[in-house]
């Protein structure tokens, strides 16, 4: 893998950090800024809106620009508010630095995703996706729990100026190490000069019914991700009996299995995406229905969780390649709209979660959501593999009737 790929994994590890810290923050910036906690959670939803509607607007907007300026400048964007988070004693400038903090890294991770397409070989783009996406499993591992540490012993502001000074490095490496091609361009390389498709065509290309099914089997399984990851806490403390102290623990090992579960799926995503997906959904759909059933034990559930976080990426980072596998024909858009549709699986999950546990139907009941979106995600993905392999199989026949797929043979 190029070495610019690591560089931008970086850069994500620095946005990953800042999208998750905010669960730990919430009282003290709370606190210190004179508003309730209710009103300071809104920093995470302005973050989640932001990602969403953000990533296609951002894509489109990096098209007039190389790759290499579009990154620098997204991240750029994103230290500064950062900066301007940290100095602030207004919580709604604060709120506006979110959104404003998510519209860059919105902007960011679209056009990495197909820059790391672009600087691999065609058929290597899961294996690269999960370099970039690798960041974020190493934001729940390290950067989450030290944003919490910071904050605990030198404020909220501290974890801001932490993930500041995390993008510094990130920006003076891309300038020097990605590829100036445009941000629009198909090349393999981004190459300068090289003409790509209009953005109405781009549009148009994401229509594909393949594409569509991929955006939503993402969004399910994402929003089954989350949906459990944000109610992690309560459930540890209040069903498996276990003390505050091992709450990180277990966020860990989340982000252990994670990070596993990238780096597995990586390399085997661009060769047997198939078996991958249906055999990781049906042992993510196994493993939330367990981990709701054994959630009393402390054992099982250290065990579950783990496990669950290597799966749950695994089949995440390999939606997102397919999504780009399917999109060659919008370079510059496909990244924006997985962003986007991964973004309202995080923005859904935790939502329906939310509604179980306001319904009195207590803190496991965000395990069973998650299985429900799994069991949604594995029965559509089903229903459509028939039709896909009836048509590989008519495919195949016809290159056999007519050598080289010349129809007019």
């Amino acid at each position: 893998m190029p070495f610019a790929l690591y560089l931008l994994g970086l850069a994500v590890f620095a946005q990953g950090t800042s999208e998750f810290m905010l669960s730990g923050l919430v009282p003290d910036i709370a606190r210190d800024l004179g508003v309730s906690i209710p009103s300071a959670g809104h920093l995470t939803s302005a973050f989640a809106v932001g990602m969403v509607v953000g990533a296609p607007l951002m894509a489109l907007l990096s098209r007039r620009f190389s790759r290499r300026r579009a990154l620098s400048a997204f991240l750029v964007a994103f230290l500064l508010v950062h900066v301007v988070g940290a100095l602030t004693t207004s919580f709604a400038v604060l709120l506006a630095t979110r959104v404003a903090g998510a519209l860059a890294n919105a902007g960011f991770l679209a056009v990495a995703l197909v820059t790391a397409a672009s600087m691999v070989e065609p058929n290597a783009k899961g294996h690269a996706t999960s370099v970039l996406l690798g960041g974020v499993t190493v934001a729940c591992v390290a950067g989450v729990p030290a944003g919490a540490v910071l904050g605990e012993v030198w404020g909220w502001r501290s974890a801001f100026w932490a993930v500041a000074l995390l993008s510094v490095p990130a920006v003076l490496a891309i300038a020097r190490a990605v590829p100036g091609g445009a941000a629009g361009t198909a090349g393999a390389a981004g190459a300068p000069g090289a003409a790509g498709p209009s953005a109405l065509g781009e549009l148009r290309a994401l229509r594909g019914p393949r594409l569509l099914l991929t955006l939503l089997l993402g969004a399910l399984v994402n929003g089954a991700t989350f949906c459990t990851f944000t109610y992690l806490a309560p459930l540890v403390t209040e069903v498996t009996g276990l003390g505050s102290g091992w709450v990180p623990v277990v966020f860990a090992l989340f982000g252990i299995g994670s990070f596993v579960g990238v780096g597995l799926g990586g390399r085997v995503a661009d060769a047997r995406p198939v078996p991958l997906l249906v055999f990781g959904s049906l042992a993510l759909l196994t493993g939330w229905v367990l981990c709701a059933v054994a959630a009393g034990s402390p054992v099982a559930v250290l065990v579950l969780v783990l496990v669950q976080g290597a799966l749950s990426f695994a089949v995440g980072s390999t939606l997102i390649a397919q999504a780009l596998y399917a999109a060659t024909d919008a370079p510059t858009l496909a990244g924006g709209f997985a962003t986007a549709a991964f973004n309202v699986g995080g923005a859904l999950g935790p939502w329906c979660g939310g509604l179980a546990i306001s319904a009195g139907l207590g803190y496991r009941s965000p395990l069973w959501v998650s299985a429900l979106l799994v069991a949604a995600a594995t029965a559509i993905g089903g229903v459509s593999l028939g039709p896909s392999r009836r048509a590989g199989r008519e495919a195949v026949a016809v290159a056999v009737t007519r050598p080289g797929g010349d129809s007019s043979a």
